[in-house]
């Protein structure tokens, strides 16, 4: 489709020449519908959901800059005569001395902010935030919340700001707690929630609506909602229950319900993709600290003293990482993104016995999903799965203790002090700290402006630091894990000097060898 100069979008373009594409993975579909509600906000948008491409016709056409919107779906899409509304907020007294308090239709997030000069400008999202027009009457408003999967600081701080958020900025009184994740549809009751009955619960760990992973039947949990009369259903949970986020957006979509459906992803691990970060990370890293100190502190008081810390990091060792680069005290830092081995030349005993001459101890830090490969060959391997799909771990902490006492006592004949902490729970039960708790803000906030606005089957999230709509299945189909071409990993090489456990090239100057960092590149550890 070719605009030309006299045509009415002219002018709407950020750049002289633009070619704007949908992504292919994107579900929307309904183009009309799109520039319809993008009416409601403007009479100029700017991009399409269509599958081909926009371009504005100028003197070269063949200049392509590679614009591409992955947008999430609206409820239009497949209501086409819904009605809109003035948004509440136009008369809210704390936004009245806002510049802008309405996102603009035109404003997106975009994915990659270190570009080349003559490179596309690549995938772009939706901007996060209010907009002029909703398509929810206040009053008619019966929202709920569940929390799926495991704990993780700030979920209670989620709950409250997104019960919160809905009462105060657009005056909705109807919210259900839905206790006891998704099970919680079909086989328990629910809870009414106020901002009274959730104002201090951002003071404690755990989810203040009860937790479960498993019992997602998607049947079931619509009939529910459709039952119960719910039109605004927000899910907190990692990238399993986003998964089921999307089927039940999906099966939404194909009974036609007036159903506004808004993920939050959450993970203590930060292995959610495309986001910044995920919610709860910063506190755990934080916490973290108190078991490297305590395990630091033991060892460096006695003779030949060894302390382990697991922490977790089922397949991204994220919090092993950044809780390294922040003691400053870890000799040695084991992540599943990076195998290792124990006996030979630049082998895990190695080094240890070189730290234990050097220093008199050592402090090594241990993801729970690192080294399961070499765990499975040396232990009889356990290929059970828990209630959401995830493969049993076997005890990479344990493990480690035993085989290196064994090693040290019984093979070197050296007396040595062992020191295992495994502070994993006493990570995940503890309440947000303040830099997460303003972050779970933003998150429910964003959430809340985005169903009233219609969107929906979408997630939020961070995306280089501004917040954006994002569509579910970016966020589930691949995990987020540390690059150990990139440069964080190698900060943490030169902070704690151990070995990166790969074969270097020699003629290259103790560079990594071609054939190892194609391994690395194309290495997926997957959840199976």
């Amino acid at each position: 489709m070719d605009l030309s100069i006299s045509s009415p979008f002219r002018g709407a373009f950020p750049a002289p020449t633009s070619t704007f594409i949908l992504n292919p993975k994107s579900r929307c579909s309904h183009s009309l519908n799109f520039f319809k509600h993008q009416n409601s906000y403007s009479k100029n948008p700017f991009f399409s959901r269509q599958k081909i491409p926009i371009r504005a016709q100028v003197s070269d056409p063949a200049v392509d800059d590679g614009f591409v919107i992955d947008d999430v779906p609206h409820l239009t899409d497949f209501l086409p005569d819904l009605q809109s509304y003035p948004n509440p907020l136009q008369n809210s007294q704390a936004y009245a001395i806002v510049k802008q308090t309405f996102v603009r239709p035109e404003d997106v997030v975009a994915q990659k902010i270190v570009v080349q000069k003559d490179s596309s400008r690549g995938v772009h999202f939706r901007r996060a935030g209010p907009r002029e027009k909703v398509y929810f009457k206040s009053e008619e408003v019966r929202a709920c919340i569940v929390t799926c999967g495991g704990l993780c600081p700030g979920i209670n701080t989620v709950i409250r700001e997104i019960v919160c958020g809905l009462n105060y900025m657009y005056g909705v009184d109807d919210i259900l707690g839905i206790q006891g994740g998704y099970r919680g549809f079909y086989s328990k009751n629910t809870s009414t929630l106020t901002p009274k009955v959730v104002n201090d619960i951002h003071k404690r760990g755990g989810t203040f609506l009860l937790t479960s992973r498993g019992g997602h039947d998607t049947q079931k949990i619509v009939d529910n909602i459709q039952d119960r009369g719910i039109n605004q259903v927000y899910i907190i949970g990692g990238d399993g229950t986003q998964r089921g986020a999307s089927r039940i957006y999906e099966e939404v979509e194909k009974r036609g319900l007036k159903v506004a459906v808004a993920g939050i992803p959450k993970t203590i691990d930060n292995d959610i993709a495309v986001i910044d970060k995920s919610f709860g990370f910063d506190t755990a890293v934080e916490e973290a600290q108190r078991a490297i100190n305590a395990a630091h502190v033991e060892v460096e008081s006695v003779e030949n003293g060894i302390g382990i810390v697991k922490l977790m990091g089922r397949y991204s060792g994220f919090i092993a990482m950044f809780a390294t680069l922040a003691s400053r005290d870890v000799d040695c830092c084991l992540i599943p993104e990076s195998p290792f081995y124990l006996e030979g030349k630049g082998g895990l005993f190695e080094f240890i016995e070189e730290r234990l001459k050097e220093n008199g101890h050592i402090v090594i830090v241990a993801a729970e999903g690192a080294g399961q490969e070499y765990l499975a060959q040396s232990m009889q391997g356990i290929d059970e799965k828990d209630a959401s799909g995830n493969r049993l771990l076997l005890d990479v902490g344990l493990w480690l203790t035993q085989n290196i006492k064994d090693h040290f006592t019984k093979e070197r004949k050296m007396a040595i002090n062992m020191k295992y902490i495994d502070p994993t729970y006493m990570i995940r039960a503890i309440p947000s700290n303040a830099s997460d708790n303003i972050y779970c803000t933003l998150l429910a906030q964003s959430a809340v402006h985005g169903a009233m606005a219609g969107y929906t089957g979408f997630t939020v999230g961070p995306v280089n630091s501004r917040h954006a709509y994002i569509p579910i299945s970016n966020v589930t189909e691949t995990q987020n894990t540390v690059k150990l071409t990139d440069r964080m990993w190698a900060r943490l090489l030169a902070s704690t000097n151990q070995p990166s456990f790969l074969n270097c090239d020699e003629s290259t100057g103790g560079k990594v060898c071609k054939d190892t960092i194609d391994l690395i590149n194309n290495m997926k550890i997957t959840s199976i």
